[in-house]
């Protein structure tokens, strides 16, 4: 591991304890130690990213409770061979429809309203693909973990709606996939998706 990703992991950790500490601890000037702790942290990775201190203090040190990782899923969706992708509005590149999971809901559930919300499609759930340790991926790390649950889904009706979130829905090919939004999936994950989709007998894989 190199230097600067041992201060990224130096400001994760510390952002850890002093957010575990704030959640169990009751003293008043442990509680203020703690929230110094939190601001440092919160300041090393604005330093690190070069993002202003505010939005990483949103992205970063906005969570209260134990610390743990976010939870989101990613639909995949075939139609002849092909996988639906939807394509972010925010960086203009493509995904499977997705995103975090709502408190109120079942991980399946939040698969399917995500799906609907961003491709238009409804669609039912059927298997499990594989479950995802974001920062055990190709894609490196994020301040705070995300595990992704990446659901098989059979498409039942629908059509895109443009929204806020997403600009276009179209079908690709494995071969020619389009720029992928790499924060939300990689190559490697559709193509895991592919596998599934022609294996009948497909066991969920995990971290």
């Amino acid at each position: 591991m190199d230097k600067k990703d041992q201060f990224t992991n130096w400001a994760i950790e510390l952002q850890s304890l002093a957010q575990n500490g704030l959640e169990y601890g009751h003293d008043k000037f442990d509680r203020e130690r703690y929230e110094r702790i939190r601001a440092i942290a919160t300041e090393m990775m604005a330093a690190k990213t070069g993002l202003p201190l505010k939005q990483v203090k949103s992205l970063f040190s906005s969570d209260d409770g134990y610390q743990t990782p976010k939870l989101g899923t990613r639909a995949a969706i075939f139609k002849d061979d092909q996988i639906l992708l939807v394509r972010e509005t925010i960086d203009g590149a493509w995904s499977m429809p997705g995103g975090w999971c709502e408190p109120n809901m079942s991980v399946a559930q939040n698969c399917i309203k995500e799906a609907k919300e961003e491709s238009g499609r409804d669609v039912e759930a059927e298997r499990v693909i594989t479950i995802c340790d974001h920062n055990h991926t190709i894609r490196g790390e994020r301040a705070i973990n995300v595990v992704n649950v990446f659901f098989l889904c059979r498409e039942i009706g629908g059509e895109f709606v443009k929204n806020t979130e997403t600009s276009d829905c179209r079908y690709f090919s494995l071969e020619n996939l389009p720029k992928l939004s790499i924060e939300r999936n990689s190559e490697a994950e559709i193509k895991t998706c592919f596998d599934a989709y022609h294996d009948p007998n497909w066991q969920t894989t995990f971290e």
